[in-house]
C-alpha cells in the first residue's frame, strides 16, 4: 500500500514538472502610456531698473577767435543717474573747471630796416560749474532690442542747467590795458564776481562694456550760452564743446535671471506577460540578430539603420511562431545612469513602435528591454548607442 502511495506521488511530481516545462512566461501586449520628463532649463534674462554714476575727464573747447590749441582747457563731469527701460535713462550731472576766451590781433612792427608784420594772441581763462539734467535715449536698445550682453552700444541725450562762472581774473587785467586804447579789442561784457548762464546741451555717448557693471563711456557733448558768457559781444550765442572718457558703474542689479524647468511628453511602452502553454514541438528557428546603431545623445532612428527593422520584421512574417527581443542600451562614458536609463528606454521605445505601427508585427510577439549603461555589449564605446534585436 505505501508503494502505491509512492508510485503515485512521484508519477504525479513528474506530470506536474512536465506541466510546468510546458509553461512559458510570453509578451501578452505593450501598453502605451504618456509621461512627462525633464528635458531642459530655460534661462531667461529681465532688465531692471537701476541707478548709476559716471565719471569722467577731458577736455574743452571753448569757441572764439584765438587759435585752436589756445582755447583747449581741462574738462571734469560727474553724473548720478536712473536707467527706467533699456533705452530711456535721466542724469543729473555736473560738468566744469575752465573754460578760456580769447583773439588774435595783426600788429606791425616797426625795425630801423622796415616793418614787419606779427600775429599776436590774447588769451584769457576762468573757471565754471554746470550742474543740470540729461535725458538719454539708447540708440542701441531702442532699434536693435535689449541686449544685456551686447559690447557695444550708442545713445544721444539733450539737457540744461545753470552754469556757474567765476575768477575772471585775466579778462579784467586785459581789459584795463585796452580800455583806453580806441584801436584794440574791446570787452563789451565784461563780469566781475560769479556769473550765472543757464544753458542747452546735446551731445552722444558710446559704450563699451567691460562686465556687467561697468562700462567704458566715451562722450562728446555741445553746450550753448548766451553772448555774455565769454566777456566778448558777438551778437550770438557762446558755444562750448567737451570731448570725456570715464566708467558708467551700476547701482544695483541691472538684469534679473529666471529659470525654469522645461519638461516633455514621452511614450512610454510597458509589457504585460502572460504564461502560456507550450505546443507541440516545431522546428526551431534560427537565430537572427539586428543591431540598430543610433547618434550620440539621439535616439531617432537613421536612414542607414532603418533596413535592419524592416530585416528583422519580414523574419517574423516569413515565420510566423517566430518572437524578437528588443533591448536598448547607452553607452557608459556620455551623460549619467538618469539620462541613460532613460535614452536607452528611448531608443528600445523607438524600435518596438516601429515593428508595430510601421510594419504590423502584432505586440504578443515583442519582448522589450533597457539596459541603461549598467550593461555594455560592445567593447567600443560609441557602439554601446545600441538597440539590439534578436529573433528567433
Amino acid at each position: 500500500m505505501k508503494m502505491k502511495i509512492v508510485l503515485v506521488a512521484a508519477m504525479a511530481l513528474v506530470g506536474l514538472t512536465a506541466t510546468a516545462q510546458r509553461q512559458e512566461k510570453v509578451v501578452d501586449r505593450v501598453d502605451q502610456r504618456t509621461v512627462q520628463e525633464f528635458d531642459h532649463q530655460d534661462v531667461t534674462k529681465k532688465f531692471k531698473s537701476h541707478m548709476f554714476i559716471d565719471i569722467q575727464g577731458g577736455a574743452q573747447y571753448t569757441l572764439g577767435e584765438a587759435k585752436f590749441g589756445d582755447l583747449i582747457s581741462p574738462n571734469v563731469q560727474l553724473g548720478l543717474g536712473y536707467q527706467f527701460t533699456p533705452w530711456f535713462a535721466a542724469r543729473l550731472q555736473a560738468n566744469g573747471w575752465q573754460s578760456k576766451g580769447g583773439w588774435n590781433t595783426m600788429q606791425v612792427t616797426n625795425y630801423s630796416a622796415g616793418q614787419r608784420l606779427e600775429l599776436n594772441s590774447t588769451k584769457y581763462k576762468w573757471n565754471y560749474v554746470a550742474p543740470g539734467i540729461d535725458f538719454i535715449f539708447s540708440l542701441t536698445d531702442l532699434f536693435g532690442g535689449w541686449n544685456p550682453d551686447r559690447f557695444f552700444s550708442a545713445a544721444i541725450f539733450v539737457g540744461g542747467g545753470v552754469n556757474i562762472a567765476w575768477k575772471n581774473d585775466d579778462a579784467i587785467n586785459i581789459d584795463r590795458v585796452v580800455k583806453n586804447n580806441e584801436n584794440l579789442y574791446k570787452l563789451e561784457y565784461l563780469w566781475d564776481g560769479t556769473k550765472v548762464n543757464p544753458f542747452g546741451r546735446g551731445g552722444l555717448q558710446l559704450g563699451f562694456r567691460l562686465s556687467p557693471a561697468v562700462k567704458l563711456l566715451v562722450e562728446g557733448n555741445a553746450n550753448i550760452l548766451t553772448d555774455k558768457y565769454n566777456s566778448k559781444k558777438a551778437g550770438n550765442a557762446d558755444w562750448y564743446f567737451n570731448a570725456l572718457a570715464g566708467l558708467r558703474i551700476n547701482l544695483g542689479k541691472a538684469v534679473e535671471t529666471e529659470t525654469k524647468d522645461v519638461y516633455r511628453d514621452v511614450v512610454v511602452y510597458d509589457t504585460i506577460y502572460k504564461y502560456v502553454t507550450i505546443p507541440e514541438p516545431v522546428q526551431k528557428i534560427e537565430q537572427v540578430r539586428r543591431d540598430v546603431f543610433f547618434e550620440i545623445n539621439k535616439y531617432e532612428i537613421l536612414a542607414s539603420e532603418a533596413g535592419k527593422i524592416k530585416e528583422i520584421a519580414e523574419f517574423l512574417k516569413e515565420n510566423p511562431n517566430a518572437k524578437v527581443q528588443v533591448t536598448g542600451y547607452a553607452d557608459v562614458q556620455t551623460g549619467n545612469p538618469q539620462i541613460n536609463d532613460r535614452l536607452s528606454r528611448q531608443r528600445a521605445d523607438v524600435v518596438v513602435k516601429a515593428l508595430i505601427e510601421q510594419y504590423e508585427i502584432a505586440a504578443d510577439r515583442i519582448s522589450y528591454d533597457a539596459k541603461g549603461d549598467r550593461v555594455q555589449p560592445f567593447a567600443e564605446n560609441d557602439k554601446n548607442r545600441v538597440t539590439i534585436m534578436i529573433a528567433e
